[in-house]
């Protein structure tokens, strides 16, 4: 089995560790929600057409696709004089940064333009993501792991906030150019903690270390994470899909959806983050992973009760897609805990990556299933078939952790 990464024998003190993370991790939240969450409604403002604001879906394809480059990543650095992890972080904000700047300065209908600058950040930002999940699984502990990966998706919060809800608000009192000005130079200060950042990789030289996808799929233990990672979470997109449809058929303003998606989702998520934390250290990695997935499983079954009018009621929905949101936050800081415990130290990045764009391609899958399910067979179908898929997808991902006879999983 390949080596696990394991940082304490660096002596890197953990507040100055979880600031460094807690920047890089908020650099990557802030131009995804502005591209994926804030953009399309602000250019449908500035008169996009529906048609054209669709296409900018396909963002999410180099999210889905970094794998391929991560080996890349993790072997070389642009910047090599300013570390391994930092030469690549420090150059890529810049240029996202520079990027949104410029979206600025094109007319909102001008889609073909702002497509491109698009489509250029989100690989310059899926690159970034790349070295800094290198850095995370390297630098971070067991004991320390918890906590970091905390911040890592409670910084992912935040960026809904300031990428997503705060663009929103800014726009209605500054318009499109000082709002992406705004948020441009908002996305350079995470590059403050950049200097902090220990990025000494001196375990093997760059010439001796060959990061690939093939030296991934040769550790024994490969198939089992590949499988838990395309489990675990497979029945979720079926239900978030939908859930924003659900909630408006059965009859919720959407005003309130905004705001259960918005801001009530960020703040959901910090605190979500947080008590996985400490859920993890209470009980261990694979009890609380198992623990969650149980949780929503009930949850999914709410939803279904709620659509056969078993349990009706909008509070029960808003209950349920509140609930879901807060799971989803303390699902994500499990798996990046038990990803990042598994990563090999010569490749954190590629092992990393290749992990949760597996889990990513299933959810999306489900996501885009979801719909026609729904108009095929039904609100309430839809969710029960979720719920059984979720029961089953815990007992299998049992098994597989099983398997893995991690002592911190």
């Amino acid at each position: 089995m390949a080596a696990a990464v394991d940082g304490a024998a660096r002596a890197v003190p953990a507040g100055r560790l979880y600031a460094v993370l807690g920047g890089l991790y908020l650099a990557q939240g802030v131009p995804t929600y502005l591209l994926l969450v804030a953009l399309p409604p602000l250019m449908r403002e500035g008169g996009a057409s529906r048609t054209a604001i669709g296409l900018f879906s396909l963002l999410m394809i180099p999210l889905i696709l970094k794998f391929a480059w991560a080996p890349l990543v993790d072997r070389f650095s642009p910047l090599a004089a300013l570390g391994h992890r930092r030469g690549w972080v420090v150059p890529t904000q810049i240029l996202v940064s520079a990027g949104i700047a410029a979206m600025a300065f094109v007319q909102p209908t001008d889609v073909g333009a702002i497509f491109a600058i698009a489509t250029a950040i989100t690989l310059l930002s899926s690159t970034q993501d790349i070295a800094t999940d290198g850095y995370a699984a390297r630098m971070l502990t067991a004991a320390t792991r918890p906590l970091g990966n905390a911040i890592q998706a409670g910084a992912v919060a935040l960026g809904v906030i300031l990428g997503g809800t705060l663009a929103l608000v800014l726009f209605g009192y500054l318009g499109w150019r000082t709002t992406l000005l705004t948020v441009a130079a908002l996305s350079l200060l995470p590059l403050l903690v950049t200097p902090w950042m220990q990025d000494d990789e001196t375990d093997a030289p760059p010439e001796r270390r060959r990061p690939s996808l093939l030296v991934f799929f040769r550790r024994p233990d490969a198939l089992v994470l590949l499988g838990f990672a395309l489990t675990y979470r497979a029945s979720e997109g079926l239900v978030r899909g939908m859930e924003g449809a659900y909630l408006v058929d059965a009859g919720l303003p959407v005003a309130w959806i905004g705001y259960l998606s918005g801001a009530a989702a960020a703040t959901s998520g910090l605190v979500g983050a947080l008590t996985a934390a400490l859920a993890i250290r209470r009980f261990g990695l694979t009890p609380t992973l198992i623990g969650l997935g149980a949780l929503r499983t009930l949850c999914f079954l709410a939803f279904s009760l709620n659509a056969v009018s078993l349990w009706p009621g909008m509070e029960v929905a808003m209950a349920a897609s509140a609930f879901q949101t807060f799971l989803r936050y303390m699902e994500l800081v499990a798996l990046y805990s038990l990803f990042m415990g598994l990563a090999s130290r010569d490749q954190p990045g590629t092992d990393f990556t290749l992990l949760t764009c597996a889990e990513l391609v299933v959810y999306m899958a489900g996501s885009a299933l979801a719909g026609f399910v729904a108009d095929r067979f039904g609100y309430a179908n839809l969710f029960a078939a979720a719920t059984v898929l979720s029961g089953l997808g815990i007992a299998v991902a049992w098994m597989l952790l099983m398997k893995l006879h991690r002592p911190n999983a």
